[in-house]
Order: structure tokens, then C-alpha cells, then sequence
């Protein structure tokens, strides 16, 4: 990140020393500004606009704030890293939550609409999950915290998307419950991705890269037919708390997640 800022500063300073001289070429000087603006784009920062709109940072691009581990106190002391303002999960074989485990929201949240960039890496699974129940067990053997999940995963090179039912496990689906379009607007691995969830009463939407991916309502008859064919049968009212924490998981591949906003609805 600090190398493109330092390139759209590098462009930006070309272009106004340049200013004069150039008029010839309004074209020219039109993609130069195209070019870099995004460079000079700041993550984890509000706009006045989002600001007005109701918008809060969950992150802050520098500490572990408002954080804590699913199943602990405290935020994890091992598994994660902050770092060029990103939260970075440390690998450890792929292996689910044997590291520093998932990370939660401190607060609750029911009404909401959550917008979270992410960038896998080859071959990686994670997920952003949402109405996570904070008065859950801890279980016996280390296990993601349960709650509805975003899927976040490489889907051309991580088995998952070929288990479940019909796609269901793969990239942007409501995890083992509703697949994703199969052409979905995915940028690739080590590309950036822009997950969106808005939750309104039962209502409930999965957006990705501003394209709407599906809608469905929670607690519905056909999502209570949906739970009871997937992995969570056995787990009574999942999906149903009438409120929970927002959730980042360790699947045990390294996974970055930046601009972490929230307004609630």
C-alpha cells in the first residue's frame, strides 16, 4: 500500500509540474488523474459522506480495537497479524481455527449493512460471518464460532467448492445453505474483493463486488428446509438470534481483510 501511494504521488506531482505545458494534451492529462486516484485512495478512513450516512469503522487499519477472539476474552495472542492496515490471518496448514481461532465484534449487531474488502491468497478458505450468537458453547475441539457465513474462498483451487450441494460452499454463497451465481463477479486470487451484507428484519442480502448475489429471509419455512439438509441440523435455532457479533474466521490460510465498515439499519 505505502508503494501506490507513492506512485500516485509520484503521478500527481508529474502531472502539476507539468500543467502548463501540457495543454495540448487534455487526454493525456485525463489518465494521468484516472491513474492515480485510486493510488492515492486512503483505506480504513470515512469520507464526510459516510460519515453523514451513519457509517462506522469496525477497524481502524492499526490495533485490534473493538476485537476480541470468538471463544476468548481478549484478542487471540497468536494467528493474526495487523499490519499495512490489514488484518492478516496466519496460515497453519489450513487447518480450522487451530491458531489464534476466529475473531469477533465486541458488540451485537440485528439491523445492518457491513461492507469488507478481502484478498486471498492461492487456494485459501475463510469467511465473514454475521448474527454470530455470543452465548455459544465453547466447544470441546477447536472449531469455527457458528453463525451465517459469507463464504471467502479460492474457489478454482480449494476443494470446498465442490462439496455441499450445488455450489453452495463456494465464493459470496450463504455458506452450505444457498450457492452464489456461478458467474459472480469475482476478481482474482491476490486481487482485491468487496463483500457486502445488509440485514433488515429477516431480510437478508449477499452482495459482491456491487453486483447482488441473492436475497433470502431469515427464520422463512424455506430456510428452516434449507438448515435442515446442511451441516448445522443438528445446532437448534441457527441462524436466529434476534442479534450477534460480526466475524472474521481462521481457516487457517492466509486471508487479508481491509475497509471494514458498518451502519446500522
Amino acid at each position: 500500500m505505502a508503494k501506490e501511494k507513492r506512485v500516485g504521488f509520484l503521478l500527481m506531482k508529474c502531472l502539476f509540474n507539468n500543467l502548463l505545458s501540457m495543454k495540448r494534451y487534455p487526454i493525456f492529462l485525463l489518465l494521468l488523474v484516472i491513474i492515480a486516484s485510486p493510488a492515492l485512495a486512503q483505506d480504513n478512513k470515512l469520507t464526510k459522506r459516510q460519515k453523514a450516512d451513519g457509517w462506522i469503522l469496525l477497524f481502524d487499519g492499526k490495533t485490534t480495537k473493538g476485537w476480541k477472539g470468538a471463544f476468548l476474552n481478549s484478542f487471540p495472542e497468536k494467528g493474526w497479524q495487523v499490519a499495512d492496515g490489514q488484518f492478516i490471518v496466519e496460515p497453519s496448514e489450513g487447518k480450522e481455527s487451530v491458531n489464534g481461532g476466529d475473531i469477533v465484534t465486541n458488540d451485537l449487531y440485528s439491523d445492518f449493512e457491513l461492507m469488507v474488502d478481502f484478498k486471498l491468497t492461492e487456494g485459501a478458505n475463510s469467511g465473514i460471518k454475521y448474527f454470530v450468537d455470543p452465548a455459544q458453547p465453547v466447544p470441546a475441539n477447536p472449531r469455527s464460532a457458528l453463525g451465517l457465513e459469507f463464504q471467502v474462498l479460492d474457489d478454482d483451487n480449494h476443494p470446498d467448492a465442490k462439496l455441499g450441494i450445488a455450489g453452495n460452499r463456494t465464493l459470496g454463497s450463504l455458506y452450505d445453505l444457498i450457492a452464489a451465481p456461478a458467474n459472480k463477479p469475482v476478481h482474482p486470487v491476490g486481487q482485491w474483493n468487496t463483500a457486502r451484507i445488509i440485514s433488515k428484519g429477516s431480510h437478508v442480502e449477499h452482495w459482491l463486488n456491487g453486483v447482488k448475489l441473492f436475497s433470502y429471509e431469515r427464520g422463512s419455512d424455506t430456510f428452516r428446509q434449507l438448515v435442515a439438509n446442511s451441516k448445522y441440523k443438528d445446532f437448534t435455532g441457527f441462524g436466529l438470534v434476534k442479534e450477534g457479533r460480526i466475524l472474521l474466521q481462521d481457516h487457517g490460510n492466509r486471508v487479508y481483510f481491509k475497509n471494514i465498515y458498518l451502519r446500522k439499519l
